[in-house]
């Protein structure tokens, strides 16, 4: 899982610009295990092709991403045909048919000039297409999916290249994007269309799996916040260690460094944000099984004779240095835990002092003599 985590913020990376997690699809299946998890350079569609005769599995592919209807739409306005005879209504429904007949020509005739020998043709639509329509197309072995999503229209482009098509006007072969295979998989009921082996893509799919719909749930929670992790960590530039070793560190400076400098009531305030700070070591100790005491003087006494950032291996209980076991906390994380905290503490001190305050007032206050009388 942490290799497709990386895997994907590796590949929606662009120096110098935000990283838009929206770029990564994630995709459940209630399939497999949950270490059968994987990450597609590419786009995984929960849907396939609705026309029985069309190919399966395409190589070289040229992709089509377009938002055209290819079937009969009602009209914007409340407008209506009036016909008297039932050739009539033949005619207007040959008219109609007529229309999508020239778009679909129009699509094929595109297809045959910008495929070479040995390329194929795939249709993605976000838009419906009738079933007279797939047949057309099956027939010149077009793969077409239609009705997909919106948010993966975008992801296409950025996945394969080339632009969303909303017109057959003037079209050009750079508005296609390309693949080096498109295939349609049938798992139990369902059928799904991993489109893969897109050079320079920028986006892409964490296909991720397991026995139940519990698990994959669990495990699709666990993928975002890992895409985040590693977003922060990208953004940031920097990573402290962790397994408790910034607190113990933070809380061992302010202690022997800082709170010799203070005096008076400062002091105090100073030595409780210290032990504030482990709770963290000591949370991770108590939802390990060990004895919290223990571990957060060994943590300690480690810190202290090594100087070095020791965090706590939750496996067996004894102090460890973070960076050698790969163990990292985000700097933003921490940076906003510091600042939060300090700030609800002076929010509930400055509660106190209110209510402190008002009851004075109230001692204070002299009786009224007209209430009195």
């Amino acid at each position: 899982m942490s290799s497709a985590v990386v895997s994907a913020i590796q590949t929606i990376y662009e120096p110098d610009t935000p990283l838009d997690l929206h770029r990564v699809e994630i995709l459940t299946l209630a399939r497999h295990r949950a270490v059968d998890s994987k990450f597609v350079a590419g786009l995984v569609l929960d849907h396939g092709a609705r026309h029985p005769d069309m190919p399966t599995q395409l190589l070289n592919v040229k992709v089509m991403t377009c938002n055209i209807s290819l079937e009969y739409e009602q009209t914007e306005t409340q407008a209506g045909f009036v016909y008297s005879t039932a050739e009539e209504r033949e005619k207007l429904v040959e008219s109609e048919r007529v229309w999508l007949d020239e778009r679909c020509r129009r699509i094929v005739e595109f297809k045959r000039q910008a495929c070479a020998d040995g390329e194929t043709f795939c249709i993605i639509n976000q838009k419906g297409v009738d079933p007279l329509s797939l047949d057309m197309f099956a027939k010149e072995g077009i793969l077409c999916l239609r009705r997909a999503k919106r948010r993966n229209m975008e992801r296409l482009t950025l996945a394969t290249g080339g632009s969303i098509i909303l017109s057959l006007e003037d079209l050009e072969t750079s508005m296609l994007g390309y693949a080096g295979s498109v295939k349609q998989v049938t798992y139990g009921e369902d059928k799904y269309t991993f489109v893969e082996d897109c050079p320079n893509s920028q986006s892409g799919t964490l296909l991720l799996q397991g026995p139940n719909k519990l698990t994959t749930e669990q495990i699709k929670d666990a993928a975002k916040d890992g895409l985040r992790a590693v977003k922060n960590a990208v953004e940031d530039g920097a990573l402290v260690p962790g397994g408790g070793a910034f607190e113990i560190a933070a809380s061992e400076h302010l202690l022997h460094k800082v709170v010799p400098t203070l005096k008076g009531k400062t002091k105090l305030g100073v030595q409780a944000y210290a032990q504030a700070l482990l709770v963290i070591p000591k949370t991770l100790a108590a939802n390990s099984g060990f004895d919290v005491q223990d571990v957060l003087l060994k943590l300690q006494d480690e810190r202290n004779s090594t100087n070095m950032a020791i965090g706590l291996d939750v496996k067996t209980g004894e102090p460890m240095l973070s960076a050698e076991q790969g163990v990292w906390d985000n700097v933003r994380v921490k940076r906003q835990g510091l600042h939060l905290a300090t700030v609800l503490a002076n929010q509930l001190l400055l509660v106190d002092e209110v209510m402190r305050a008002g009851k004075q007032m109230g001692r204070n206050a002299q009786p009224n003599p007209e209430m009195m009388g």
